[in-house]
């Protein structure tokens, strides 16, 4: 009997996939459904973000770091004007932390509802996708309270944030901690044990803890190895060393660890808004700084714990209003490299949740 002749075949996945998450595009070769490589094409979202720095004031570029990623705009502006403020030694008020960590927090959780209810609608659930969007919509809410906007915010500014908190903010907000956590109840109580998501995410896409570092892996994906690192706890920013929180890990690495490590972070993200709105003193929210604002010269990289994991910016300066050169570390760009890695021999279908569960924003790729 004559055997059955299969050859390898190349097919193009993107870049306009409901399942790429964006502008990505994988050039997959297959043994039939089997993946037997995998080559990520980036490049289609660069916008020269970084040499844009270079022809902006210090003060002007804010708003475009809310474009590095869209998701997470809150921690773009911060990660930014951190930096600044070490570099010109400015300590901004009390008060003004406190709004930047409840900010941050609830952008966090904003981005982890984005992230569930795509990832859940990757593998065929329909219901999270909605419930997590019925709960992002509140946070949307509060941040338009503040600032007018609903996704690129402009909000956290050199020496503090651009306004202060309106007075029906601190009740809204904490009548949102209230009722988020039985929501996330609402979230696990669809997928967590349900037998078809368990088919779907255990065992699949496994990245070993080694690898993870070896491509620089950081945030919940790197968490989910069982690596507990987080830089609010390693290296502490800001005022996070004052509030009481856990940081969650998995332990088998694989994409049901994954989703269970961005479930708890958002309990853990929704403990520390609590604490913050119980704490925040009265006071200035901004220290009054130039606009024509000059730092010395001089070097500095800050690095901040984002959603997606570690997000840092080199900026050199040479004692003018326009940086002289910004470099920038977003996460998903790491995270990314290492996907070819763990999709290799697995089914095309599996690699729709092994990509869904790595949370890749492509602006925070290509920037």
């Amino acid at each position: 009997m004559k055997a059955l002749k299969t050859e390898e075949f190349e097919v193009n996945m993107g870049p306009h996939h409901p399942s790429t998450h964006g502008v990505c595009k994988f050039v997959l070769t297959m043994d039939g459904e089997q993946i037997i490589d995998l080559v990520p094409h980036i490049g289609f979202l660069h916008r020269a973000l970084e040499k844009i720095a270079e022809n902006r004031t210090y003060l002007q570029y804010i708003p475009f770091t809310d474009r590095i990623d869209y998701v997470s705009s809150m921690f773009c502006n911060y990660g930014f004007v951190l930096t600044l403020e070490k570099l010109a030694k400015i300590e901004a008020p009390e008060r003004a932390e406190y709004i930047r960590v409840i900010v941050m927090e609830l952008n966090r959780i904003a981005s982890h509802l984005i992230w569930l209810g795509t990832f859940a609608l990757d593998i065929g659930a329909l219901t999270p996708f909605l419930y997590a969007f019925r709960e992002r919509e509140r946070i949307m809410d509060l941040f338009e309270m503040i600032c007018g906007q609903r996704m690129t915010f402009n909000y956290i500014r050199v020496g503090g944030v651009s306004k202060d908190l309106p007075p029906e903010f601190i009740p809204k907000a904490k009548e949102f901690t209230r009722i988020f956590e039985p929501k996330v109840d609402e979230y696990e109580n669809i997928l967590t044990q349900n037998p078809i998501f368990l088919e779907r995410a255990k065992g699949v896409g496994v990245l070993p803890r080694k690898l993870a570092i070896d491509y620089s892996v950081t945030g919940p994906n790197l968490r989910a190895t069982g690596f507990k690192w987080d830089l609010r706890k390693e290296e502490p920013y800001s005022i996070y060393d004052r509030f009481d929180f856990d940081i969650p890990f998995g332990a088998n690495s694989d994409t049901w660890d994954r989703y269970m490590v961005r479930i708890r972070e958002m309990r853990e993200a929704n403990r520390i808004v609590k604490q913050a709105l119980e704490q925040i003193p009265e006071g200035d929210f901004k220290k009054r700084v130039p606009v024509l604002f000059k730092p010395p010269a001089g070097e500095i990289y800050t690095r901040i714990e984002s959603t997606r994991g570690e997000m840092g910016f080199y900026i050199i300066s040479d004692g003018t209003t326009k940086p002289y050169r910004v470099k920038l570390r977003t996460a998903s760009f790491s995270n990314l490299a290492a996907l070819p890695e763990i999709a290799r021999g697995c089914l095309i279908a599996d690699l729709v949740a092994i990509f869904a569960s790595f949370d890749v924003i492509m602006p925070d790729v290509d920037r």
